[in-house]
Parts: C-alpha cells; sequence; structure tokens
C-alpha cells in the first residue's frame, strides 16, 4: 500500500513518525518516572520527607534522551539506507546515461522509474544517431580504409604535423625509422631541426608550396625527401633513406663461395696437423660471420614461415618451425618456386623445410632437399642468373636474394643434395604494426579532461605489498578524449621468483619472464612512452608506490599528474557505492572479455573505457578538469590515498 504513496507524503510521514516516536518515548519517560514516585511515597514512613521531584525528572529526562537519541539514529539509518544513498546512486547514473537497477530507489516512489526511463531514452536516442550516423559515413569510412591500406604499406616515411609542428600522423615506416615516435610531440624530437628551419624558409620564400629536403634523424641516419605544406599550416614530408650503389649480387656470389670453400677445408683438415686444421676452422667461421656483418639491413617486411611454405609450388613441404622472416615473402615464393620447378625438370622432386638455425641466433635455414643426383654452384648460378619473376623482367634471382640480405648456396647430403637459402628471422608469429597513426586534429593540450594527454596504464605484480615487483606493464594513450591507438605493452623480468598465488591471478610464470625485459629497461621504456601524459590507473596508489618505489634501481622518475579511476567514481556515485573495476565496468556497460582480465593491457583497456565514459560525468558535477578533480579530492582522502606527489 505505502508504495502508492507520493514521494513528498512518504517524507512526511517519516517526520511525523519521528514526532509521534519522540512523543511516546517521552510519554513512556514520564509514565516510569511516576511510577517510581508513586512507588517511593508509598514507601515512605510517616512523618518522613517526602522523595525529592527533582531526581525523580532527571531520571526521567535521561530515559527520554536516550529513547530519543536511539530513535533519531533509526530513523538516519533508513533515511540514508533508502533515501539518501539511492538518490546518489540515481544521480550518477543519470550523469552517466546508466540505467539503474530495479532494486534502487524502491522506496522513492517514481524517482527510480523516472532515472530508469531517462536512462533507456537517452540510450534509445545514442543508439537511433549511432545508427544514422554510421549510416550516413559509410561511405567516407570505406574511403578512407582504403587510403589507409596504401599508406600504411608505402616504403618511404610519411608524417603529418599541425601549425605548431606536433606529429598528427605517421606510418608504420616513419614508426620503424624514428625510434619513440608518439602523435603530440614536437617532430623536432625526431628530426634535427636545423633543416626543418631551412625548409620551412624556403616554403615562405617560394611559391610552389613544396620544396626538397635532406634532414638526419636524432640518431644521426640521413632521410631525403620533400616537404608541403598543408591547408591548415602544418606539413606533409615524404622521406626516404638516400639511394645507394648496390653490392648485393657481389656479396652474395662472395657469400656462396665461402659457404662451399669452408666444407671443402673440412674434408682435407684430416691430412693436416691440428694446429692448422683449428686454424682452418677458426678462419672459415670468422669469414661466414664477416660476410654476415657486410649484408644489408634487411627489409621491413615480414613474412611468417608457415604463409611462405604454403605459397611455394611445386615442393612437398617437410618441417616448418614458427618463425617470423625478414624478407618479401612474394618475392622469395616466386625464387623458391622457380628453383623448385626447375628441380622437378631434371626429375628432382624437392621438399621445403624452414628450421630456425640454432638456439640464440636470430637466423633461419631454408632448404629445398630432394633425393637424386647433387647441384654445382655453377648450375645454381647459372639458375639464379634468370629473371624468375614474369612481374619484375629483368630482376635476376641473385637481385632478388641480395635485396632480402642473403645468399644461396648447395650442398651434397647422402643419397641427395640440397640447396641452402639463410634469411633473418625471429622465433614468433610475425605480429602486423599498427598501419598507421594519426589525429586529425589535436587543439590545444589544457587541464580539461577532454583535452588533456593521459596514458591509461596498468600492472601485474609478484604480490600486493610495496614491495613487490612487476612482472608485466602496460599502457595505452589517450588525447584530446579518444585513444590514439599508441600502445606499450611488455613483460618484466622481476629478478626473483614469481609466487604461485600471483601465478593463479595473471597467469604469468617463471618461463614466461627469463627472457624478458629486467626492471630498469622495461621502466626506462615506459617512462619514454609517458613523459608529457597524465598517467591514469584504477587504484593509483598502488601502482604509483610500485614504479616510485623502483626509482632508485631504475632510474626512471615519474613525476606526472596523476588520476584514479576509484576516486572519479567516487566523485560520480559517492563513497558508499562499490568502486572496484568490475563494478564500474559492469555500472557502465563495459565488457571485459574473461582473457583479459588480470593482463594488464586487457584491464588498462577497461580502466580507459570506464575513464572516457566517466568524464560527461564529471562535467556535469562541475569536475571536467584536473585542478577541480584536485581540490575536490581532499574530501575523499579517507576512502583512498592521493597518488599524486
Amino acid at each position: 500500500m505505502l508504495t502508492r504513496l507520493s514521494l513528498r507524503l512518504r517524507v512526511f510521514l517519516i517526520f511525523a513518525g519521528l514526532l509521534a516516536g519522540l512523543l511516546g518515548v517521552l510519554a513512556v519517560a514520564l509514565f516510569v518516572a511516576l511510577r517510581r514516585f508513586d512507588h517511593a511515597a508509598a514507601a515512605t514512613a510517616p512523618g518522613a520527607a517526602m522523595p525529592d521531584i527533582g531526581t525523580v525528572l532527571i531520571g526521567a529526562g535521561a530515559i527520554a534522551t536516550l529513547g530519543m537519541l536511539m530513535l533519531v539514529l533509526w530513523v538516519w539509518f533508513l533515511f540514508d539506507q533508502h533515501v539518501a544513498r539511492p538518490i546518489e546512486t540515481l544521480a550518477g547514473g543519470l550523469r552517466t546515461g546508466a540505467a539503474p537497477e530495479r532494486s534502487e530507489g524502491r522506496y522513492l516512489a517514481d524517482l527510480a522509474p523516472a532515472a530508469r526511463a531517462s536512462a533507456e531514452a537517452r540510450l534509445r536516442s545514442a543508439e537511433a544517431l549511432t545508427e544514422t550516423v554510421q549510416t550516413h559515413v559509410a561511405e567516407l569510412a570505406r574511403e578512407k580504409a582504403m587510403l589507409e591500406s596504401v599508406l600504411s604499406d608505402i616504403g618511404a616515411v610519411a608524417l603529418m604535423t599541425d601549425a605548431e609542428d606536433r606529429v598528427i600522423f605517421f606510418n608504420a615506416t616513419a614508426r620503424a625509422a624514428l625510434p619513440g615516435l608518439v602523435l603530440g610531440r614536437p617532430l623536432a624530437r625526431y628530426l634535427r631541426p636545423a633543416a626543418l628551419l631551412a625548409a620551412r624558409r624556403r616554403l615562405l620564400a617560394g611559391n610552389g608550396g613544396a620544396t626538397g629536403l635532406a634532414v638526419l634523424t636524432a640518431e644521426g641516419s640521413r632521410l631525403s625527401g620533400h616537404m608541403r605544406v598543408t591547408a591548415e599550416g602544418g606539413h606533409v614530408l615524404i622521406l626516404r633513406p638516400p639511394s645507394a650503389p648496390s653490392h648485393g649480387e657481389a656479396l652474395e656470389n662472395l657469400r656462396r663461395r665461402a659457404a662451399t670453400l669452408v666444407p671443402l677445408l673440412g674434408a682435407v683438415e684430416d691430412a693436416l696437423p691440428p694446429d692448422v686444421r683449428g686454424a682452418i676452422r677458426d678462419e672459415g667461421a670468422a669469414l661466414i660471420a664477416a660476410l654476415h656483418a657486410l649484408a644489408p639491413e634487411p627489409a621491413l617486411a615480414r613474412v611468417d614461415a608457415q604463409a611462405l611454405a604454403g605459397s611455394v609450388e611445386e615442393v612437398t613441404l617437410g618441417r616448418i618451425d614458427e618463425l617470423c622472416l625478414a624478407a618479401d615473402g612474394g618475392a622469395l615464393a616466386v625464387l623458391l618456386g622457380d628453383l623448385a620447378r626447375r628441380l622437378l625438370t631434371g626429375g628432382r622432386l624437392a621438399q621445403l623445410d624452414i628450421i630456425r638455425a640454432a638456439p640464440g641466433q636470430d637466423e633461419a635455414r631454408i632448404a629445398l632437399s630432394w633425393q637424386g643426383d647433387a647441384l654445382s654452384m655453377a648450375q645454381l648460378d647459372e639458375w639464379l642468373a634468370g629473371a624468375p619473376d614474369p612481374d619484375r623482367p629483368g630482376e635476376s634471382g641473385a637481385a632478388i636474394a641480395a635485396e632480402a640480405g642473403t645468399g644461396l648456396w648447395t650442398e651434397v647430403r647422402p643419397g641427395g643434395g640440397a640447396i641452402i637459402m639463410p634469411v633473418p628471422a625471429r622465433a614468433d608469429h610475425c605480429e602486423v604494426p599498427p598501419g598507421l597513426t594519426y589525429k586529425a586534429r589535436l587543439g590545444p593540450a589544457g587541464p580539461a579532461l577532454d583535452a588533456m594527454t593521459c596514458v591509461v596504464f596498468d600492472t601485474e605484480t609478484t604480490g600486493l605489498d610495496p614491495a613487490d615487483r612487476i612482472v608485466q606493464i602496460a599502457g595505452l594513450r589517450i588525447m584530446a578524449g579518444r585513444p590514439t591507438g599508441e600502445r606499450f605493452e611488455t613483460l618484466v623480468n622481476p629478478g626473483r621468483p614469481i609466487p604461485q598465488r600471483a601465478t593463479r591471478i595473471h597467469g604469468i610464470t617463471d618461463a614466461m619472464v627469463a627472457l624478458a625485459p629486467d626492471m630498469t629497461t622495461a621502466l626506462r621504456a615506459f617512462r619514454h612512452f609517458t613523459e608529457d601524459a597524465v598517467l591514469i590507473a584504477h587504484n593509483a596508489p598502488f601502482d604509483m608506490g610500485l614504479l616510485r618505489s623502483a626509482a632508485t634501481e631504475t632510474g626512471a622518475e615519474f613525476p606526472n599528474r596523476v588520476l584514479d579511476t576509484v576516486l572519479l567514481s567516487a566523485m560520480v556515485w559517492g563513497k558508499s557505492a562499490p568502486h572496484s573495476l568490475d563494478a564500474l565496468a559492469e555500472r557502465l556497460g563495459v565488457t571485459i572479455p574473461p582473457e583479459a582480465r588480470h593482463t594488464a593491457m586487457g584491464d588498462a583497456e577497461a580502466a580507459a573505457q570506464i575513464f572516457l565514459r566517466l568524464i560527461p560525468a564529471l562535467r556535469a558535477k562541475g569536475l571536467g578538469d584536473l585542478d577541480a578533480i584536485r581540490d575536490q579530492a581532499r574530501q575523499y582522502r579517507r576512502l583512498i590515498a592521493d597518488a599524486n606527489r
């Protein structure tokens, strides 16, 4: 019956009930006092003094005061539990657009259903708006995807800056050529400024809008190309390493001769004195190593060994290790396929093996082996002189091998032979790098939450004590309220065994971190990634405590401003609401895949989405910038410590 009453009537009944309770307590206290006075008077002997009425009234006042205090506390508890807290929760839901649970505010009459209806209407409007926007921008998205696919794979360094010389776009080649490149930082951090200033002066003086440019990177590598002015006053740079005469084919020929000579010397070493045999072996190994060092740098292209093996025709597949080869997969497939067809024409069906050379070596051995007559080096040289790829007429097989920084030679094997080709590789699947990284407009940096540059990060550790060690750290950058796609993630060797209780939570074992960078290497790299950003974490005092306690060991200081999603949540929903990562994710509709929970990157991604969804609610409360949040944070020190120094 009470659920049908209006909220105003319910509040009136609460205070009417309180008044009635107070009057009842007072009446009970007076009744008890009068009964005690009557009993005392009846027990008084004739002629004796009557009991003191003041004492009786004091006792009644004490009873009344205690009863009233208990009654007021009880009413306050009910009011706080069923009115104040639900109102805080509903207010947070209204600001964030999250619909409250049906159990929330059931004593607040129509307020809770109205809040739910508002949140659901807001959600429906947002879905309709999203659908409309998606319909109108579908064609634009397709054109953008085409442009990205073209620009991400061009071999040149492509950069774009805004009018303030901050990087707003770069492609994968630029990321590889300019270590540490991130959005929003001045271009002069990565290219030496003298040539850039001179090029800008030429652009200002000329009328063409473009000029040639030769510039050195911060590490001293030379790049050349051109710089062009954009419509908004920024610049576009397309740069390449300077061309130089190639000695690839001569080097590859020398390498094959050396690879043939060393086994021949080994065949006759039994006839030589031991000292001479040892010298021959040492010099042969040194010759091969020197030729490896002279090989040209491998191309930026990468191909999985499994993918390469599947694209080579006219072969049977043998052992194919899990390797990422540093070479152009298409060119290698054409070269190997051409050699396999030539072997098959001579009645030799080849087997393809791609095997890691040896533990600790970043090299794979590609082998075409067969049963039958062996192949001479002269015959292989003749085959390599031809052009195997009809799309690259005039380019010999030897030139393709030289372009990949490798060479080929023959080996005699029991009952047959083999063609060997070493290729730089690492023992893993190839990761596809982010093709493009860009932000169309940076805007002025400032303290506003939706304008600042920040890094949301998380750590996994050997335990929950501040003296424990980091075993994984990950972060992602946000600029002007949007993720940029730039990420940092690494396992860390803590220099001590990882307890089983910690492994049960995050799944990281001693074997997984055995070859990972140590604390100093990892945190210095993370410091470079975060140096100009506000740091954001869930329960930031713990993560920042780990970083700061390691500063003496690593030399990596983190003086950044810090925001805590626990604290931001309390500012929206009040101190009494649950503020765990899972609770916030559920409240804000953020999905954390089970396999990503308790991984540094998975938790950082969840915290980033939570932060972005809290910004409108914080702005609605007048807490849209760092200064306002810093002032408000003083009220929450009992809930969580301030992670800022």
